[in-house]
């Protein structure tokens, strides 16, 4: 399995990428705002992958985060959506904005990406949101209800949805919830969603 690439940038186009390592270049599939983050050909570059495999291709799909890749991931488990239809909504929404609109159950926002109907956005939806543990949610907000404000009974609705969110790309709780118990709970969710996610990533760099 190849997890991630790290090397030369040698081809950059919209939605593809190659990344030479070791002498071999490999190319990968991605998406706009991955493609975006990338710098210009001739620099170093690092992709996390996901080889996708089916009966007549063996593809390989590279982003510049390990969020958009779970995001990714997440995707094409849900029955109707391939890994083109996954790019092409990862391509128009970031992984804070994906993991916000199927936590609040916004499935018309998902339409919004060319190719993707009413009956797919609301799968995305339904099937994802299933995937996160309703008891662990429910648990956060009654026996660790003291991580998130020391004041209150029961965290903020954008503490809550934010905390589902952060699920949905693959984090626990007990990751997640001291950290927001420390943030202020009049943010908005999407503040609130990245502003874990920066203090998760300074704390992992330490």
């Amino acid at each position: 399995m190849i997890y991630s690439l790290k090397g030369k940038l040698t081809v950059k186009e919209l939605g593809f990428a190659v990344i030479e390592c070791g002498g071999v270049g490999y190319g990968c599939k991605t998406s706009y705002n991955t493609i975006a983050s990338l710098g210009e050909v001739g620099s170093e570059a690092m992709l996390y992958t996901h080889l996708y495999v089916r009966e007549d291709a063996v593809e390989l799909f590279g982003f510049a985060t390990q969020q958009e890749l779970s995001c990714f991931r997440l995707l094409i488990s849900v029955s109707g959506v391939g890994p083109k239809a996954a790019t092409s909504i990862l391509s128009d929404v970031t992984p804070e904005k994906f993991a916000f609109l199927v936590a609040s159950g916004d499935s018309k926002s998902f339409t919004r990406t060319k190719g993707i109907g009413a009956k797919t956005a609301q799968r995305i939806v339904l099937e994802l949101k299933d995937k996160i543990s309703s008891e662990s949610i429910s648990g956060s907000v009654s026996g660790d209800a003291a991580a998130f404000a020391p004041s209150s009974a029961a965290p903020s609705d954008s503490v809550s949805e934010a905390l589902e969110a952060l699920m949905v790309l693959g984090y626990t709780q007990g990751e997640t919830a001291p950290i927001l118990g420390k943030l202020d709970p009049s943010m908005s969710t999407q503040d609130l969603i990245k502003e874990t996610l920066r203090l998760l990533t300074a704390k992992n760099m330490r």
